[in-house]
């Protein structure tokens, strides 16, 4: 159910394009030098329940695949993460929060 209609279809549509790329495409399997706001971006529409529904127009290869990485990064401990050298405590934090 939409619960905040869109005036612009387009920068929704870019948004999930970005998504899909982050994990498919542009996948560095380090969360550590991923895009901050692409990596928020990720785990804030998780939160929000809408990332399969991101990922519902992939082929079901490219979904399965999509899904498997976002449960990679679901499956990382904030706490430990944030501890890494070079990191973005507070965007750690945020996932903390949002996560458990």
């Amino acid at each position: 159910m939409t619960t905040h209609p869109l005036t612009n279809n387009n920068i929704k549509q870019r948004l999930i394009k970005k998504v899909q790329e982050a994990v498919l495409d542009k996948w560095v399997n380090d969360p550590h030098r991923m895009d901050k706001r692409l990596l928020a971006l990720i785990f804030l529409a998780h939160s929000s329940d809408v990332l399969e529904n991101a990922f519902a127009p992939l082929l079901d290869d490219q979904y399965d695949l999509a899904m498997k990485r976002v449960r990679q990064l679901l499956e990382l401990e904030p706490e430990g993460e944030s501890m890494k050298a070079n990191t973005n405590e507070l965007l750690w934090a945020v996932v903390a929060a949002f996560t458990k």
